[in-house]
């Protein structure tokens, strides 16, 4: 998989299941299928999931069950520590520029994962010796000619960093491609040591796929949604409870299906390379 792009058919798949599996599509799907239902002669079926659809999302959109299961992801790698030193290279993933609006309004425009930005111009500014890699291509199913990387050179001048300074990795549609395409595009060689920038709540599947291809990288967690301590408590927005919720789910569903089709090196990859 060194060569060309990763599996088209895993690629194809992952994006669908992402789509289908996305907890608020499939309960509004299911309370819709019980509407069409309530007008047929299976009308007893159609009010039951109809009801059990409202009472899931309820459950998802007020409960604590969201913010637990993206805690267990965000607290999994705890921030980097400078005190360890210099390193040698940063690799930044993209999934944090809103490419329809920059396209829109044509200025590069940051959505909700901008953390992983803002570290990027924290880092290039303590450790300018260090090698920057920022690997983003284009996720969409439709491949349509736009990576992440055509929008971050007005960035960089905004932060005031030399365009010249990030090198842009453009092929990687998703987390394994970012492993592979940025390795092979950085080379990384024994003894370097390399930080890996991405949200909290990605970072387990991340190191996973970079120590599944042999990048040895350190964990720089951004993004965090949750508290360090979370205590047990209704939502306060039924809408940004199912957002987390739907986060959540997301990444757990991508861990284990990562993990299925060997693409990351554990479950759960931890700090000390186990579950």
């Amino acid at each position: 998989m060194s060569e060309g792009r990763g599996d088209p058919m895993f690629f194809i798949l992952s994006k669908t299941a992402a789509l289908l599996l996305v907890p608020t599509n499939f309960l509004v799907a299911f309370g819709m299928l019980g509407l069409v239902l309530m007008v047929t002669r299976f009308a007893r079926a159609g009010r039951r999931l109809l009801i059990a659809s409202f009472v899931l999302l309820a459950i998802g959109g007020l409960s604590p069950a969201g913010r637990y299961l993206l805690h267990a992801l965000e607290s999994r790698f705890p921030p980097w520590d400078a005190s360890r030193g210099a390193p040698d290279g940063i690799v930044v993933l993209g999934g944090s520029i809103s490419k329809g609006i920059s396209l829109d309004y044509g200025e590069s425009s940051v959505g909700g994962e901008a953390g992983r930005l803002i570290a990027l111009a924290k880092l290039a500014r303590a450790y300018p010796d260090a090698r920057i890699v920022f690997s983003g291509g284009d996720p969409s199913l439709s491949g349509a000619p736009h990576p992440d990387t055509e929008f971050l050179g007005p960035l960089l001048d905004t932060f005031g960093i030399p365009r010249t300074r990030v090198a842009l990795e453009e092929r990687s549609r998703n987390t394994a491609e970012n492993a592979i395409f940025s390795k092979e595009l950085v080379q990384p060689k024994p003894g370097e040591r390399w930080l890996l920038v991405t949200s909290a709540a990605h970072m387990p599947r991340a190191v996973g796929c970079f120590r599944q291809v042999g990048f040895a990288v350190e964990a720089y967690p951004t993004d965090w949604h949750t508290r360090r301590r979370i205590r047990f408590a209704l939502s306060d927005r039924v809408s940004n409870g199912l957002a987390v919720f739907d986060a959540a789910v997301h990444e757990w569903t991508g861990l284990v299906s990562y993990r299925l089709t060997g693409r990351t090196d554990a479950l759960l990859p931890g700090p000390s390379g186990g579950h």
